[in-house]
C-alpha cells in the first residue's frame, strides 16, 4: 500500500463488514474469503498488514488468510491498473482460441501478462480459471465477466474502458 495505515487502522476500517460476514458463516474459517474482498474492494490489494487484521478480526491464524489469498488468482497482492483483465487461460478456454486472445491483449496493450501499461490504465494477468467455461474463452474485467470472445469483442471492449474509472466499467 502506497500510504502507512497501520494494523489499528485496518482494523477499524474492516470491523464492521467482518463482524457482519462472520454472523453469515459456521465458522470463521469461511468469512476468510469474503473478509478478503471486503478488504481488497477498500485498498485495491492484499499484503501482510491486511492479513494480520483479518487474522485477528476473525480469530484464525495468519497462514489461513496468505494461503487464501495467496491461492486465489481473484486477490491482487500486488497494485494493478484502473481495469484488471484476467484471461482464463483453462482447457475450455484454451480450446477455444483464449491463448491468441493473450496475444492480441499483449500486442494492443504492449505489455505482456503480469504488467501494467504504462499509463496505469490496464493490467493484463492470465489466470488458469474464471469457472466460466459456458462462456469460453473468457475474460474477467475488475468484477465483470465477459465471454465468447473474439479480437474485435477485445477492442470494443478496450475501447469501451477507455478513461472510465473501473466502477463506472462494471
Amino acid at each position: 500500500m502506497s500510504d502507512a495505515r497501520s494494523l489499528t487502522d485496518i482494523k477499524r476500517d474492516l470491523a464492521t463488514g467482518v463482524r457482519q460476514m462472520r454472523t453469515r458463516y459456521p465458522t470463521s474459517r469461511s468469512a476468510i474469503m469474503p473478509a478478503l474482498e471486503l478488504a481488497q474492494q477498500k485498498y485495491g490489494q492484499l499484503e501482510g498488514l491486511t492479513y494480520q487484521a483479518v487474522s485477528e478480526l476473525l480469530d484464525v491464524p495468519e497462514i489461513w488468510v496468505f494461503e487464501v489469498a495467496s491461492f486465489y488468482s481473484l486477490f491482487d497482492r500486488a497494485k494493478t491498473g484502473l481495469h484488471h483483465l484476467r484471461l482464463c487461460t483453462n482447457l475450455s478456454c484454451m480450446l477455444r482460441g483464449s491463448d491468441a486472445l493473450m496475444q492480441h491483449l499483449q500486442d494492443r496493450l504492449a505489455i505482456k501478462s503480469g504488467e501494467t501499461t504504462s499509463d496505469g490504465a490496464f493490467t493484463l494477468t492470465a489466470v488458469e480459471c474464471l469457472g466460466a467455461c459456458e462462456m469460453a474463452p473468457a475474460l474477467m474485467v475488475d468484477a465483470r465477466y465477459h465471454g465468447d470472445l473474439t479480437t474485435d469483442k477485445l477492442d470494443g471492449l478496450l475501447a469501451s474502458l477507455a478513461g472510465r474509472p473501473a466502477k463506472e466499467a462494471t
